[in-house]
């Protein structure tokens, strides 16, 4: 699956995929992933589901490639509030 990150303020992002969220988002909130931990990245905003690897790797390839208002329009369609999902999703 495909995730996005956000800090406190939203200001920083940080595109992800991973097989495990549940254990990727403690590895962000432990400070071992060294971007998220400098920029005090730690929200989950969004999750995206892929059936294979491959498809989610290329769908995080191309939402890097995004700027920053399409990454944004994409985030809000799903979560306009920006709440913190990590609450939500099964371990």
């Amino acid at each position: 699956m495909v995730y996005i990150l956000a800090s406190a303020t939203g200001r920083a992002l940080y595109i992800g995929v991973t097989t495990n969220l549940p254990r990727r988002l403690e590895e962000h909130r432990l400070g071992r992933v060294i971007h998220t931990a400098k920029y005090k990245i730690d929200r989950l905003i969004f999750v995206e589901p892929h059936e294979t690897a491959p498809d989610a790797i290329a769908r995080e390839k191309q939402l890097k490639n995004w700027n920053r208002g399409k990454k944004v329009a994409l985030i809000n369609r799903s979560n306009p509030d920006w709440r913190d999902l990590s609450g939500e999703i099964d371990g």
